[in-house]
Order: C-alpha cells, then structure tokens, then sequence
C-alpha cells in the first residue's frame, strides 16, 4: 500500500520535515510493500493562491489547471494522505491550507450544485493529520483551540468531502521538550498506518 505524506514548512531541518521523515521510517520499517511519497509543498513551490482559474473549476466551468491536476493524481494513488504541519494561528499555514483550497475541488473532492445534493466524493480515502504546536494542552483545552481545529479541519474539510480521518495527532509543547516523543510517536504512526488493512487481508485469507 501506498502513503502520500504531505508537510508544510519552509525549513528542512526543522521538527516538521523530522516528524514526516520518521512517519516514513515507521512505515517502511513494516515491509510488505509499503511504500511512500514525500510531498514538500514549499520546497515543490506549489502555488497556494486560490485564482480566477480555480473559481472556474469551482464553477465547473474549466477543468483543473495542470498544476492541481498533479496533486489530485498523488492522491489518487494513495491509499492513506498524511498532513504534517506546525499550527499557525491556530490552524494549518497558509500553504497548505491554499493546497488543499485548489486541490480539494468540486467536481473532484465532492460535487456540489444549488440543484443537486453534495456528493461526498472522497469516500474510502483514509486521512492522518499530525499538528505541530507550540503550545500546551491546558491551553488549547481552556481556550477552545483544539475543539475548533477538529470542527474546521476534520469535519469541515474532510468529512465534507467523505474522507475518513484515520488518527489526529496534536503535538504539543514542540518549541519547549524534547522532540523524542513525538518522533517516536510519529514512528509508531507510520508502523500502525496499515495495520488495520493488513488483518482485513489476513482474515480474507483465512489467517486471522
């Protein structure tokens, strides 16, 4: 099986590209197969800006440009998509939030028309999100951060489009402890990242 690893941030050396490196690692430490793609969205220079062009697709008015049409393949041939990225305001950077704003279309993600119900396109498709922060639990509990990262993340984007969010990380206090933790977290991430396909294919087998 196949995993598409996306990470945003501008620093190789930084936590971020570590904690995606050591997703890969886990995975690839469980053989069988697996394989993975790393997609550096600043390094790649993916436009983020949501323009004329995308408005027309969002219209159906034009198919994607070549540029979205790319990532929208990637996908496709993923069986799981990993978001690793450091929490911005409370959010995810603007470059990832601009990838998926182009990427995650109508007419792809889902179809959507003021005469037809949605149609939750990406049904099936497992989802990994991995959040970065800098701050601490208690704050994010107190101030209602992590409840609004949930609505607007999981449910407002992916469960939009029907995609499953398989696990959701949220790292904390990243720019104050020791970052082990969270690689071997992310390590134990990526070992467990097709656990769950592989004893459906063994009792398929009749060997579970």
């Amino acid at each position: 099986m196949h995993a598409l690893i996306v990470v945003a941030h501008p620093e190789r050396k930084s936590l971020s590209h570590s904690i995606a490196r050591h997703v890969a690692e886990g995975l690839s430490a469980v053989g069988a197969g697996h394989t993975f793609e790393i997609a550096d969205l600043v390094a790649e220079g993916f436009d983020p800006t949501f323009r004329e062009a995308d408005l027309a697709v969002h219209r159906t008015k034009a198919a994607p440009p070549a540029d979205v049409a790319a990532e929208q393949a990637r996908i496709e041939r993923a069986d799981a998509l990993v978001l690793v990225y450091p929490v911005y305001w409370w959010s995810m950077p603007a470059v990832l939030k601009g990838w998926i704003d182009r990427v995650f279309s109508n007419g792809w993600a889902f179809d959507f028309s003021a005469d037809t119900p949605l149609v939750k396109k990406l049904r099936g498709r497992q989802v990994h999100l991995v959040a970065i922060a800098g701050a601490d639990s208690p704050t994010y509990a107190r101030h209602g951060y992590a409840t609004a990262m949930k609505t607007q993340i999981e449910h407002g984007i992916f469960d939009y489009c029907g995609a499953s969010v398989a696990s959701a990380e949220l790292m904390v206090n990243s720019e104050s402890e020791d970052p082990a933790g969270h690689l071997d977290t992310a390590r134990k991430l990526g070992r467990g990242l097709f656990a769950g396909a592989a004893r459906e294919a063994a009792k398929v087998a009749g060997v579970a």
